[in-house]
């Protein structure tokens, strides 16, 4: 009698990473690598007919260049078009913003919506 193995399921693959990660990820490179996410909430959102998370995160750009790059950032991401696998960014949105100019600094606080994809 011949028995096959049972193969175990494949295994989540190490460093694969979560929409929350991919989302950073697509954060960061739209400020161009010069903003450094200083906090990360995610809260559940549903409605009768999608379900996802909102964040809220605050990104941090010190620096003239790096001020430069944030305010790109917000003039750039209510439009940025996201690629994160699984998801749908249903709204991307700067809700506050505080800069100083001794030193170059900007706070920028954003929140985004994802939805899980159908």
């Amino acid at each position: 009698m011949h028995t096959d193995p049972i193969t175990p399921p494949p295994a989540k693959r190490r460093g694969q990473r979560g929409p929350r990660e991919q989302m950073a990820d697509a954060l960061r490179a739209l400020a161009d690598g010069k903003g450094r996410i200083t906090r990360h909430s995610e809260k559940s959102w549903a409605s009768i007919t999608f379900a996802g998370a909102r964040h809220r995160l605050e990104i941090v750009f010190e620096g003239e260049d790096a001020v430069e790059a944030g305010e790109c950032f917000i003039a750039f991401l209510p439009e940025h078009e996201f690629a994160i696998r699984g998801q749908l960014v249903a709204d991307a949105a700067v809700v506050e913003a505080s800069s100083t100019t001794q030193p170059p600094k900007l706070s920028v606080t954003c929140e985004v919506l994802l939805l899980e994809e159908s």
